[in-house]
């Protein structure tokens, strides 16, 4: 099936919101169908979740174009992605970044996500299993940070690891409601800008939620 049409539809409802052009290019040009179950991709352009399986989602692709944007990518920047997921919102970062290195807990999610990327031609993505610490240390630092689950609170150790400049956005707050926040690090400490309120599945490791409680 041609999800053509559908996807310039979603595209242009998103066009109200989001206003960077490479980001709404992004979505144009990725098929999100693919990263889909075959048995919701009728529902592959709706403006909603969708569940992927093993407890995950692909998130709204209204908030997914809201936290590409945040990140201002140009193209340049070295990007590291907490959760890969369905690997949707890496295809997106790696259309808009020079670099996109992505961490997952889910073995399964994770292979299926590097099958989809390299059949599309993703070159510039390094797929990693997550680890007790958050994100990858031994590459900081980084950009950008993209963060798809839910944290408590702002991890400290995310915080060390965005260089001089970076930009980061997380949902922070209890495991059923968050803000979503564009951390900037400047000279002066760290400069917050609400996004709003959303919600996302947890994240987990150091500095975040524990396997234990859930």
């Amino acid at each position: 099936m041609d999800f053509t049409a559908e996807r310039e539809r979603l595209v242009q409802h998103l066009g109200r919101e989001i206003r960077d052009k490479r980001v709404l290019a992004a979505m144009s040009k990725i098929p999100r169908e693919r990263f889909v179950p075959a048995g919701s991709r009728h529902l592959a352009y709706e403006d909603s979740p969708l569940p992927i399986g093993h407890g995950q989602t692909i998130s709204q692709p209204y908030i997914i174009a809201l936290m590409s944007e945040a990140l201002a990518l140009t193209g340049v920047e070295k990007v590291l992605e907490l959760g890969t997921g369905s690997g949707y919102q890496t295809a997106i970062l790696a259309e808009l970044a020079r670099k996109v290195i992505s961490v997952e807990r889910v073995p399964e999610l994770t292979q299926a996500a590097r099958n989809i990327l390299d059949e599309l031609g993703y070159r510039n993505v390094d797929l990693r299993s997550a680890g007790k610490k958050l994100g990858c240390p031994a590459e900081a630092p980084f950009d950008a940070i993209m963060v798809t689950a839910a944290a408590p609170k702002v991890p400290p150790s995310l915080l060390e690891q965005l260089g001089m400049g970076g930009r980061m956005v997380i949902p922070a707050g209890s495991r059923y409601l968050q803000e979503l926040s564009q951390i900037t690090r400047t000279g002066q400490g760290m400069k917050v800008r609400s996004l709003g309120g959303c919600r996302f599945v947890s994240l987990i490791g150091e500095d975040a939620w524990e396997d234990r409680e859930f």
